[in-house]
């Protein structure tokens, strides 16, 4: 070295410019910004190939509302027979007289045909608290009865399973106080004849 520089311990002077900071610092943003975008590509590979959107993924679990859809068609329902083929006894558990005439007039106006127009047996005389009671065979439960019915909805039905013949009672009960309005009583029948189909649903996803 030609005697310029004297080395004193064990340090040496430096041959080489210090590193520049400035440098480094880019190279590391660099290095974070290329595995950002690398990473963010990953995932968009990864939606592409399992079809990744949450809507899907969502629509996979059990809990999906129902989603209503048309109509069915019910099941047709049994032939009704019409109000001028039942035939009808009227009779009266009250103590109120005069009420089964009345009542008897007013159904054969609306078509019914009239049997025994009269008192109620023993068995119900004074005994029914309701409005009324009608009776029928095992056969008139899905027939004949809901179109008696139509007239007094608030009267119990009952069958009878030993009755004999088609005939129905109509036993007026302490609370009777009148048939159903003619025009709810017509609306009630043609519902009745024509019910709406049940509607049916399915899962939305």
């Amino acid at each position: 070295m030609g005697g310029k520089y004297r080395i004193k311990g064990n340090k040496y002077p430096r041959m080489r410019r210090p590193r520049r900071r400035g440098r480094l610092v880019v190279l590391v943003v660099a290095s974070a910004a290329v595995l950002a975008v690398g990473g963010w590509g990953t995932l968009q590979l990864i939606d592409v190939f399992t079809g990744g959107d949450k809507a899907s993924a969502a629509g996979s679990g059990t809990d999906c509302a129902p989603e209503k859809t048309k109509s069915s068609p019910s099941p047709r329902p049994k032939a009704l027979p019409e109000p001028r083929a039942i035939t009808v006894n009227v009779l009266n558990a009250t103590t109120r007289s005069g009420l089964a005439k009345k009542t008897a007039d007013e159904l054969k106006k609306r078509g019914f045909k009239i049997g025994d127009v009269g008192n109620a047996p023993q068995q119900y005389d004074k005994k029914v608290k309701g409005t009324g009671v009608l009776l029928g065979p095992a056969s008139a439960l899905d027939t004949s009865l809901p179109v008696l019915g139509t007239q007094l909805p608030g009267a119990e039905r009952r069958t009878e399973p030993a009755r004999k013949g088609a005939d129905l009672d109509l036993v007026i009960g302490d609370g009777f106080k009148e048939l159903a309005k003619k025009p709810d009583a017509d609306r009630a029948l043609t519902k009745l004849a024509t019910p709406e189909p049940a509607p049916s649903s399915k899962k939305g996803c």
